[in-house]
């Protein structure tokens, strides 16, 4: 499987996070008025959902996941935590089910370059997952929680 490793990876960072936000806003257009959660339905495909975790004048914090139904059980994946930077407009990963946040993973500063790797991977997924959804033309409606 191939890895994109732009140069210069902060920029880079910083453009996806921009194009997620945007992004965001296309797939869930009501998204800044949501206080809860929405599910977002698409022709045969998995239900998108949506949950408000934190709201403040600057940031919105949301996990959005799939909910797949197996035949023993159901699971949510990849739930990803978003924070959604109101004022500059931009959106990035915190977090997915699998992965703590960045922070806990490096706890040494130095490290920044494993820093910015760690958030490109989560946040290159994002820029992926949410091209995904658009194509499918997944519909939210803060009515379907």
């Amino acid at each position: 499987m191939s890895f994109v490793n732009p140069i210069n990876k902060s920029y880079c960072l910083e453009i996806i996070c921009e194009s997620n936000y945007q992004k965001l806003l296309r797939l869930v257009p009501d998204l800044l008025s949501f206080k809860e959660s929405a599910t977002g339905i698409a022709h045969h495909q998995s239900n998108l959902y949506l949950k408000v975790l934190a709201l403040s004048p600057y940031t919105m914090t949301i996990e959005l996941s799939h909910c797949f139904n197996t035949p023993s059980d159901s699971f949510v994946e990849p739930a990803l935590h978003i924070r959604l930077y109101l004022d500059a407009q931009i959106a990035e990963v915190l977090n997915d089910h699998n992965r703590p946040q960045v922070t806990q993973v490096y706890k040494n500063p130095s490290l920044s370059t494993e820093i910015m790797n760690y958030k490109w991977r989560l946040n290159y997924f994002l820029q992926k997952w949410l091209d995904h959804c658009l194509k499918k033309q997944y519909q939210f409606d803060p009515k379907n929680t």
